[in-house]
């Protein structure tokens, strides 16, 4: 009876490891799928912190040049130092940007008080916003505020004036469209005649130019590190008969070719670029070599 009972005891024990062992096998599957599943989501998690910290909001740049040209025009015709802070939205369609220069060098202006010529540093200091639609198309509002010189030419210092007779502040309304992969239009309308961008009417009136600026520039070689652009932009106005560029109603006023190539100093690349530009309404030529730090 005994030996009976010890035979049902381990029939029902080998039913039992039996049951288990048959288990075990859903168990570690379903182990391993949760486990594998846990994994991913931490990985997948990660990857959303690893690219949500790769997402830098805040940017800076610095250029050292020998002389600073705008649209035809030499702003400083000595060194200078320029730099910008900017804001970039995460899906870097907006931008927004503080750009300042400061000269190397001074130039002479003209004290209206006492009538003789001191010495003042180029200083500028600009705020832009950028939106770019897409890679190809982009439409930019810049407050230009060059200020070098107006407190050494008598002039009260007032960084947020835009009066048409006191010269240093405007704001443009920009518009940059790639018409294929090497060749880009940039338009520009200076808005309601800042900075002496008015006609001085026969009745003493100032009549605003609006002056617009259109600029095509080209890639026409590349090789290595080097690439090869030419550019030339024209002023004009349908208002005025002069412009914010020209003494005319409208010319050609930036002509020229800018070479880019990269410095290799060790394992650092430094951008460069040497622009060579004519303005035929002032018959000015010059070379700009433009050197990007950071």
């Amino acid at each position: 009876m005994k030996n009976i009972e010890n035979n049902l005891a381990k029939n029902k024990a080998n039913k039992t490891t039996l049951n288990l062992g048959n288990l075990y096998l859903p168990m570690l599957c379903c182990l391993l799928f949760f486990g594998c599943h846990v994994i991913a989501a931490q990985e997948e998690e990660e990857e959303e912190m690893e690219t949500q910290d790769d997402y830098m909001p805040f940017n800076m740049n610095a250029h050292l040049k020998n002389m600073h040209t705008w649209h035809g025009f030499v702003v400083h015709p000595g060194a200078m130092f320029a730099t910008s802070l900017e804001y970039n939205s995460r899906n870097s369609k907006l931008t927004i940007g503080l750009w300042g220069g400061a000269g190397l060098t001074t130039i002479d202006v003209l004290n209206s008080n006492t009538g003789d010529y001191v010495s003042a540093n180029y200083q500028e200091l600009s705020i832009y916003a950028k939106y770019r639609f897409s890679e190809n198309v982009f439409i930019e509002a810049v407050s230009h505020n060059n200020f070098t010189g107006v407190e050494e030419r008598g002039d009260k210092l007032r960084y947020w004036s835009y009066d048409r007779d006191q010269g240093y502040n405007f704001v443009d309304l920009n518009f940059g469209l790639n018409v294929s992969k090497h060749t880009a239009l940039y338009f520009a309308t200076i808005l309601g005649g800042g900075s002496g961008d008015y006609e001085i009417q026969d009745n003493g009136d100032l009549e605003n130019s609006w002056t617009h600026y259109l600029e095509i520039k080209s890639k026409v070689w590349e090789k290595d590190d080097y690439k090869l652009s030419l550019f030339v932009g024209g002023a004009w106005s349908f208002i005025t008969d002069k412009t914010f560029y020209t003494e005319g109603q409208g010319n050609i006023v930036n002509v020229g070719a800018a070479l880019n190539k990269n410095i290799n100093l060790g394992k650092v690349k430094i951008p460069a670029e040497v622009t060579a530009m004519w303005n035929p309404e002032k018959q000015k030529t010059v070379l700009q070599l433009d050197i990007t730090i950071f």
